[in-house]
């Protein structure tokens, strides 16, 4: 029985407007691909890494850096933080399940660059 039952188009899916200025995905985007935010996606793609040990896998990040950007990818929800109650604490960062799926891509890429590169010491 589809008395009184309307069929019709399904309402479409807004999408963010990537190229204006104030979308919000951009921002994501910018943190993502900044110098330093790939670099942590791709540190923190197998294991949870606290903040010195994510130092020392990325070479060239001074604190300062690493910090910023570990400040915005956690505001993204891309990077989980937690923080043990010690003295002094320690802090953990961790891939949330949206940053997995981000670094998935990346880590593909970074995968497919390495292997078409000359071996380092052929160069």
């Amino acid at each position: 029985m589809t008395e009184g039952v309307q069929f019709g188009r399904p309402a479409p899916v807004k999408r963010y407007e990537v190229f204006h200025t104030d979308c919000p995905a951009r921002a994501v985007v910018d943190h993502v691909t900044s110098r330093w935010g790939v670099w942590v996606l791709i540190s923190l793609r197998n294991d949870d890494l606290r903040f010195h040990e994510l130092r020392e896998s990325i070479r060239g990040v001074s604190e300062k850096m690493l910090s910023q950007t570990l400040r915005a990818l956690v505001q993204d929800g891309l990077v989980r933080r937690e923080v043990e109650p010690t003295t002094p604490p320690q802090v953990t960062y961790g891939l949330t399940e949206f940053g997995r799926e981000l670094g998935e891509p990346l880590t593909d890429l970074f995968d497919r660059i390495t292997r078409r590169l000359p071996p380092p010491d052929a160069r």
